[in-house]
């Protein structure tokens, strides 16, 4: 809704009292009288004020409901709500529609300088959705298996027009998953936006199939206002689609001669915190390195609806860990890629985990 457009707040007819007591009855003296004695002439007395008593309750009760109505229009006519708490212009504010995203430690659904998202299945899990929070992702890539190709799309706003404005966050505007539905082949890509709006990166799908990808980014509007969204399209790589099953659940993986192991066990809606630590030949500690402003980037997806959760770790170590605060959106199998860097090189370490 534009910001120019006039909201009606609308209001009940209330009557006035002299109308809403004008059906009643008036007591008259003399009206209605049967004879000369008292007792005859206070009958008719009695009679008129339990209809005026009768009138007031029903005119009473005429007034609430017109008062109810007019309140209710009132409410109503401040305009349809927009998806997440968007606001006028095609920026969203954020809302509170269950889920949240962030990129700060201690939740597993995370908040970053003021700006939240809103949206997800209702649990916590984002990238559910391609609109959300008044944003829509609008991809235009076709995927062939083993091919070099390009991951194309745009931001655009409720208004359709092509989103241009973005946070830096954790050292880039936008951060870019795909993974194959089978949660294989996880890739975390860094796109760059030309001048009209269209992101874009080099990208090889290993395998034929669906691909799912999320747009993490946080778009800011005209007036410096914020808000963080993490928005899902499905993608698909030509070819025979042969999924395979989730690896067996381990709290421990092994990647190019590094063992990366972790403590903790995440709980549906608790915030937990999983201990992460790098070693490498003979079980010394590794010389872990920054990424994008961090000891490392925790992605978990959640088997079946691919549920997106992005967790930055606490910003000083303990010792030689890393510490993640988790929140699990629902009971379920999860794979989680963990980003790290050693000698200049970005690996990623993958775990299976059951949440009960």
């Amino acid at each position: 809704m534009p910001e120019s457009s006039s909201v009606t707040s609308g209001t009940g007819v209330v009557p006035d009292d002299s109308e809403a007591g004008s059906d009643a009855p008036a007591t008259r003296s003399g009206d209605g009288a049967v004879g000369s004695t008292g007792a005859a002439a206070a009958g008719p007395v009695a009679v008129d004020r339990e209809t005026l008593r009768l009138a007031l309750v029903v005119g009473g009760l005429v007034l609430a409901v017109l008062l109810g109505f007019g309140l209710g229009r009132m409410n109503a006519s401040a305009g349809p709500a927009r998806p997440g708490g968007a606001t006028a212009g095609g920026v969203a504010t954020g809302g509170a529609d269950g889920g949240a995203h962030a990129h700060s430690p201690g939740t597993g659904a995370h908040t970053h300088d003021g700006a939240t998202v809103t949206q997800g299945g209702g649990d916590g899990a984002t990238g559910l959705s391609i609109t959300s929070a008044g944003y829509t992702l609008v991809p235009s890539t076709e995927l062939v298996a083993g091919r070099a190709g390009e991951l194309r799309f745009q931001i655009r706003d409720d208004q359709r027009r092509a989103v241009t404005r973005f946070a830096v966050v954790h050292d880039k505007p936008m951060h870019v998953i795909m993974v194959r539905r089978d949660l294989g082949g996880f890739r975390h890509l860094h796109p760059t936006m030309a001048a009209d709006g269209t992101w874009s990166v080099p990208i090889t799908a290993p395998e034929a199939g669906p691909w799912r990808m999320y747009a993490d980014f946080t778009a800011v509007a005209d007036d410096g206002r914020q808000v963080a969204v993490v928005l899902g399209a499905d993608l698909a790589a030509s070819g025979a689609y042969r999924p395979r099953p989730l690896p067996a659940a381990a709290t421990s993986a092994a990647v190019d001669g590094f063992t990366v192991a972790y403590a903790g066990t995440p709980e549906v809606g608790k915030s937990v915190p999983l201990r992460f630590r790098l070693t490498g030949a003979g079980g010394a500690a590794a010389a872990l390195e920054p990424y994008l402003g961090a000891y490392g980037h925790l992605v978990a997806l959640r088997e079946g609806d691919l549920g997106y959760l992005h967790v930055h770790p606490e910003p000083v170590r303990d010792g030689d860990d890393v510490t993640f605060w988790l929140t699990a959106p629902g009971p379920g199998s999860y794979r989680m890629f963990l980003d790290f860097q050693v000698g200049g090189v970005v690996r990623t370490a993958e775990f299976t985990l059951t949440v009960a």
